[in-house]
C-alpha cells in the first residue's frame, strides 16, 4: 500500500491583478467611471468628462502604489478613517458607582 498525494500548488499567495492593478483598485476605478457617467450623462461631451478624470485616477493609482505592498490603498484608508487613538484591548467601560454601598450589611451582622 502506498502513500497517496496530490498535486500542491504553490502559487497560493500571488496577488490577483488585472492589467497591474488590484481588484480594489479596479473596483476604484469604475465606481468613478460610473459615477461621472450617471452624473454627466446628458452633456456633449460625455465621453471625455468620463472617461478623462477616471484615466487619470487609474494612472495617479499607478504612479502612487509604485513599490507599495499589496492592499496599500485598503490600508490607507483604514488608517485614514479609523480612530486616532488605537487601544490594546478596547475602550474600557464607563465606571458605575454605587451609592449607598456601605449602608447594607455591616461587618458585624452576618446574614441569617
Amino acid at each position: 500500500m502506498g502513500l497517496k498525494t496530490s498535486p500542491v500548488y504553490r502559487c497560493l499567495d500571488k496577488k490577483s491583478m488585472v492589467f497591474g492593478f488590484e481588484i480594489v483598485d479596479l473596483f476604484l476605478i469604475f465606481t468613478v467611471l460610473a459615477f461621472l457617467n450617471f452624473i454627466l450623462g446628458s452633456i456633449q461631451y460625455k465621453f471625455f468628462f468620463t472617461w478623462g478624470p477616471s484615466l487619470a485616477l487609474a494612472l495617479f493609482i499607478r504612479i502612487m502604489k509604485r513599490g507599495k505592498p499589496e492592499n496599500y490603498l485598503q490600508h490607507l484608508l483604514k488608517f485614514q478613517f479609523d480612530s486616532k487613538v488605537q487601544f490594546a484591548f478596547g475602550r474600557a467601560n464607563k465606571r458605575t458607582v454605587f451609592k449607598n454601598y456601605n449602608k447594607g450589611i455591616s461587618h458585624e451582622q452576618k446574614p441569617g
